[in-house]
């Protein structure tokens, strides 16, 4: 966490959660939600329009990955300063990069060590490390592939999973605002 953010968080120590507001898709691309977006539906419901606006400004991606973590219920939030930002997950709290070597790197460029492959109903592929759970993105799952048939990450079967078991299974939460509503 930098340190401006801890200063913040020590000089206005009550300032109100952020919900709904920020989402990761599946792809590890950020998206803000204005009220409109909001308003459409839930980030990961594919309406048109309701993940919101692609964040492409490099140092505000930048400042949410260094400030990107979970707290003890498995809700990930962005630490803006004195305010956490909870963040709206299409599939799963980290999205893997893979490179040739077989090395794993998060959607925030956190090195990982995989424990565990899995594949859902869809035929996505996911990894458990010992970051947590992520998804592999799209353009990486043939360098994934290759990583498993050649034992790079040890002696292990691909394991078939439901989606919808994978958050209580690996403890995160996909959408921490539809916790307040109940």
């Amino acid at each position: 966490m930098d340190d401006i953010v801890r200063q913040a968080m020590a000089k206005w120590p009550n300032v109100p959660h952020c919900h709904g507001w920020l989402g990761l898709d599946a792809r590890g691309n950020w998206y803000l939600r204005d009220a409109a977006a909001q308003a459409l539906g839930a980030f990961a419901s594919g309406v048109p329009g309701a993940k919101g606006a692609l964040v492409r400004l490099e140092r505000l991606i930048d400042f949410i990955h260094r400030n990107y973590e979970a707290d003890a219920t498995g809700q990930w939030y962005f630490q803006n300063g004195p305010q956490r930002v909870y963040v709206e997950l299409e599939a799963a709290p980290w999205i893997w990069r893979v490179l040739a070597d077989g090395a794993v790197l998060s959607h925030t460029s956190r090195p990982a060590r995989v424990r565990e492959a899995l594949t859902d109903e869809a035929g996505r592929l996911y990894l458990a490390s010992d970051l947590g759970l992520g998804l592999v993105h799209t353009q990486d799952v043939g360098a994934a592939a290759e990583a498993l048939e050649q034992g790079r990450w040890g002696p292990r079967a691909v394991r078939d999973v439901r989606a919808d078991e994978l958050p209580a299974r690996f403890g995160f939460v996909k959408s921490p605002s539809m916790l307040l509503n109940r």
